[in-house]
């Protein structure tokens, strides 16, 4: 796996007195994702001719090198060009003229619109996970596998515990300090998984991914953690997972939080310092007394 972490020498000042030393910056590399796949035709009952399938450049995404098969398929699930990882035949990480690049190869059965595909993730980057699409509409959005109510349910001393258990498993942020993070965890608190990158909507991709392909979504009982802000974006990506839980340690945006309402999503911010804010689906946590007497 490539490095996540470079050294370079700084200098370094506390007060009045500077000194030379060595330090480590999370990498920050492009990566290319390249979609192998049938146009989308009018006439879907007619046999594949080899000619009409067609290799379209997607787009560059700046992330953190490692794991790039998972972020270049969770992306694509993101945005609905597949929907399971059967759809897909293979990912491969090639050379490319501009540096990494990862080719992933859809079945004859997955029909893709590949100019739009191409317009909505053109301009994809580390740091906007929304950048080029043409609307934003939170009442057309909906998850493919609807939430159930009430489940999981989860204890306030469990959210409580998220963000330290994040920070603990967090190995390069521990010597960067440069990375986001994003986590799965179970109802009770144990950690399942996790990514880091130094964009935040690039380590959802990579859990996301990472879990599609191992047979582990759709799961009524995931909690999923992220170290930043929770905007529209994150809280759209967790939702086309189907995770019914979704707590960070920043803010959400109003958009984020209408989403989560409108799609009955649990949507928890501020989770730090032994407190929280609940924004949706505040049925999800168990009230204080009763998380006690559970235990």
């Amino acid at each position: 796996m490539p490095s996540s972490t470079t050294h370079v020498s700084i200098r370094r000042i506390t007060g009045e007195s500077a000194a030379d030393a060595d330090d480590q910056l999370a990498v920050e590399a492009p990566l290319e994702v390249v979609v192998v796949a049938r146009a989308a035709r009018a006439r879907e009952a007619l046999p594949l001719a080899p000619e009409e399938r067609a290799a379209r450049r997607l787009g560059i995404t700046m992330r953190t090198p490692g794991h790039d098969r998972e972020l270049a398929i969770g992306l694509l699930f993101a945005e609905g060009v597949i929907s399971r990882a059967a759809d897909v035949v293979a990912v491969d990480e090639v050379p490319g003229p501009s540096g990494d690049l990862v080719r992933v190869t859809l079945g004859d059965g997955v029909a893709v619109d590949l100019g739009r595909t191409e317009r909505a993730l053109a301009v994809a980057n580390a740091s906007c996970g929304v950048c080029g699409k043409a609307s934003i509409d939170v009442a057309s959005f909906a998850p493919p596998s609807p939430l159930a109510r009430g489940v999981p349910r989860v204890a306030p001393r469990v959210v409580h515990g998220l963000a330290a258990r994040l920070r603990e498993a967090q190995p390069v942020f521990g010597r960067t300090g440069g990375l986001h993070a994003a986590a799965l965890f179970d109802a009770r608190g144990a950690l399942v998984d996790l990514r880091e990158d130094v964009g935040r909507h690039n380590a959802v991709d990579k859990l996301v991914g990472a879990a599609l392909l191992a047979g582990r979504l759709p799961d009524p009982g995931a909690v999923l953690m992220v170290s930043g802000r929770a905007g529209f974006e994150l809280v759209q990506k967790a939702l086309r997972a189907s995770i019914p839980v979704m707590v960070a340690v920043g803010a959400p945006s109003s958009l984020a939080a209408e989403l989560a309402s409108a799609h009955g999503m649990t949507l928890v911010g501020f989770a730090r310092d032994a407190r929280f804010n609940v924004y949706a689906g505040a049925e999800r946590i168990a009230a204080p007394a009763a998380a006690e007497a559970a235990s």
